[in-house]
């Protein structure tokens, strides 16, 4: 009997406070999952990092032979640096933790019984969120909600990148190479088996969020042009609307003219109604380009990611050597 085998891909961006936290608590299950007969290994990425990141993981590296390090190049943000872990991935399962420590890793032995249970994507779905302001929580479940109305792709609400990934959901997602990736759109899009492991949210182990309300911001528009039309048709939809609005206009100046004569119209009437026009073919031209610049970026072909660094596990493992 083959021996089963889990990776525990944790991506980092000036983590080094947090990951001597985080480590000793990966590990200590890690010794449990042995114990049930299965062999675990941690993958540590390391996102361009400007801070002592990359020295804190040699350090956990050289104490754990059961760590392996992946560097990349420079910072190529959350969603790449995930892609560079997981297609490292190329035995077992692959279980994605953040590296913040609000995902708790004492859950895992949770998701390993359903994956040995034949799911394919197990994934965590969070109850509560412990230190995150009522804003944060408040946009976070309306975004979730809106996914689910504007994509195809099933994407359950309130679910992030805790999860665990089957070998065949693991192969599946390899061969979607776009460059905007939205990673809860491309779990969805492959499909499979899927259950949710519900569990409460806690508050970062150290340091301070990377994700801003800009950055959410931006990331929001990546999850909705990457998935869904639905921009698109509602300029079309306001368009047309607009022109109707702007016909039943014409025909009452029209009528009002034939039945009370000819007086000019106000200017303040004739500048709102024009700036209106002009900004809705504004905002209609702004959700094009931001398909445009999709299909641009698309086109250039350029590598996901570029790796600086890469130190497999010494012991017999998961990952080989790259």
């Amino acid at each position: 009997m083959s021996v089963q085998r889990l990776t525990i891909v944790v991506a980092a961006f000036d983590e080094a406070r947090a990951l001597p936290v985080l480590h000793p608590r990966i590990a200590a299950v890690m010794d449990v999952l042995a114990a049930d007969g299965l062999e675990a290994r941690v993958l540590y990425v390391d996102d361009g990092s400007g801070d002592a990141t990359w020295e804190v993981m040699q350090g956990l590296a050289a104490g754990d032979a059961r760590v392996a390090l992946l560097r990349l190049s420079r910072n190529f943000g959350k969603e790449i640096a995930l892609t560079a872990g997981l297609d490292l991935v190329t035995e077992g399962a692959a279980m994605i933790l953040d590296a913040d420590g609000q995902d708790p890793p004492e859950l895992i032995p949770r998701f390993v019984a359903h994956w040995r249970a034949g799911f394919d994507d197990v994934h965590g779905t969070r109850l509560s969120r412990d230190g995150e302001s009522w804003l944060k929580r408040s946009t976070a479940h309306l975004f979730y909600r809106v996914m689910q109305r504007l994509a195809k792709t099933p994407m359950p609400a309130d679910t992030g990148d805790y999860r665990l990934l089957s070998e065949r959901a693991l192969a599946g997602l390899r061969q979607l190479r776009e460059r905007h990736r939205f990673m809860k759109g491309l779990f969805g899009w492959v499909g499979f088996n899927r259950i949710a492991v519900p569990y409460a949210r806690e508050r970062r182990i150290a340091g301070r969020t990377k994700f801003g309300f800009w950055r959410l911001w931006n990331f929001a528009l990546d999850g909705v042009t990457s998935f869904s039309t639905a921009p698109l048709r509602l300029a079309t939809y306001v368009g047309v609307l607009t022109a109707c609005g702007a016909f039943a206009f014409a025909l009452y100046v029209i009528a009002k003219a034939m039945m009370y004569g000819d007086r000019v119209a106000g200017w303040p009437t004739m500048m709102a109604v024009i700036l209106f026009l002009g900004g809705v073919q504004l905002v209609a031209l702004g959700v094009i380009g931001e398909y445009l610049g999709r299909l641009y970026e698309e086109s250039k072909q350029r590598p996901l990611y570029l790796v600086s660094a890469w130190h497999p596990a010494p012991g017999p493992g998961v990952l080989a050597d790259r």
